[in-house]
């Protein structure tokens, strides 16, 4: 009786740390069929634990996507992803917590591929962070950076600190709140944040200040310009 050889895995299992191309990181995560969340930055591979925290990163997320969903409600022409893989460059696949894009046909920076993946670099991206020790305050910040992320918002919730940076001469610099602690992005006309009652869960008064970006003249000329 001749046995059958075993059969022999053609493509490797993805591990953390692996170092990859995008094409290898893909080919080896497609083959994948029980993994929650990985992503590719600097040409390193990081694997996401399957559980997350509910007050450390579950609520925190649910509170930013509703300040963004509303915002997404309000301006024709911009879209909301939640942690969608992002194909940003040769070594860098994130897939960030959130993303805010103009969209393609209202004259965004992205596209999104024939197989539905979004290429080149989303006009904002948000992280939810554990604290300031995380990638997402080194190598993401560094990828998007480089690639032209022009808004980048990181939520070390540990430490209760908001950062908002905007890309100006090709550097990170963070955006400074107003005298009534107002973040006002640059990108997205309308898109105000009150960073101290988002920290405290007052998702009421998130919504309020947002409710007045939204209610602005340069919400309602941005709105045109989109639609032009």
């Amino acid at each position: 009786m001749v046995k059958t050889p075993p059969q022999h895995r053609t493509i490797p299992l993805l591990e953390n740390g692996d170092k990859l191309t995008r094409y290898e990181f893909e080919r080896r995560y497609n083959a994948v069929s029980n993994l929650r969340k990985a992503e590719l930055i600097e040409g390193i591979v990081y694997i996401m634990p399957a559980a997350l925290r509910f007050r450390s990163h579950g609520q925190p997320h649910g509170w930013i996507l509703t300040w963004l969903g509303t915002y997404e409600a309000a301006t024709p022409g911009v879209a909301l992803g939640v942690e969608p893989t992002v194909r940003l460059d040769l070594d860098n696949e994130p897939q960030p917590d959130a993303v805010l894009i103009i969209t393609p046909e209202a004259g965004g920076q992205t596209r999104l591929s024939d197989d539905d993946y979004i290429e080149g670099a989303p006009e904002l991206i948000i992280e939810i962070a554990a604290s300031s020790v995380a990638i997402d305050l080194h190598g993401k910040k560094q990828a998007y950076r480089r690639n032209g992320v022009k808004e980048y918002i990181v939520w070390q919730v540990l430490e209760q600190k908001l950062s908002w940076f905007y890309l100006e001469q090709g550097e990170y610099l963070e955006l400074v709140p107003d005298d009534d602690a107002i973040v006002r992005s640059r990108v997205f006309p309308g898109l105000w944040l009150a960073i101290a009652d988002l920290l405290t869960g007052n998702v009421q008064s998130v919504l309020a200040v947002l409710q007045t970006g939204l209610q602005s003249t340069e919400h309602a000329t941005f709105v045109k310009k989109l639609s032009a």
